[in-house]
């Protein structure tokens, strides 16, 4: 999805990452993935160049989920050093928050100008399995039975006069 990182526009971000991982069946990593996704927004509002405008992209590949967020700001981010940080800043450990939530996360120009910063999280095994079973139908149709008009003198004993059957794969 395409938005301005405005504070207003997070919430509404983390909501709809949360009820695609539902749908998913993904309901552990939800926590994590609000965390991470907030964190890069927050980063483009505070620090992108020259506008906010952003895509936020979630891919759930086989045994990872991963969440990017691409901006318009060629500037690669920089992880401050959690050390040497104030301990009571309240700005400044974004991306260190997202590391330590994370599988594997990074940073990489994308085109011309502008970035893609994103992290990865682990599947649990019984989310893969669930998504990968195929919707269960409600009601199963029955497929409409042919009947071939066989006239006078036909046995449909002998192969060459029975009827021709097909296959309905379903």
């Amino acid at each position: 999805m395409e938005l301005q990182a405005l504070p207003s526009r997070i919430g509404q971000v983390r909501r709809i990452v949360s009820a695609q991982l539902r749908y998913w069946h993904l309901d552990p990593l939800i926590d994590r993935a609000a965390l991470g996704v907030t964190e890069l927004l927050t980063n483009v509002h505070q620090h992108a160049q020259p506008d906010k405008m952003c895509t936020v992209e979630i891919e759930l590949l086989l045994d990872r989920l991963k969440v990017s967020v691409r901006d318009h700001d060629p500037r690669l981010p920089v992880v401050a050093d959690v050390e040497d940080a104030d301990a009571f800043a309240t700005c400044g450990r974004g991306l260190a928050m997202v590391a330590a939530v994370s599988e594997s996360w990074g940073a990489r120009p994308d085109g011309e100008s502008g970035k893609v910063v994103w992290f990865t999280l682990p599947t649990p095994m019984a989310a893969r399995a669930a998504a990968a079973r195929p919707p269960q139908r409600a009601a199963v149709e029955k497929p409409a039975r042919r009947f071939t008009e066989v006239g006078p003198g036909v046995d449909l004993r002998r192969p060459e006069h029975a009827p021709a059957r097909s296959a309905v794969v379903g």
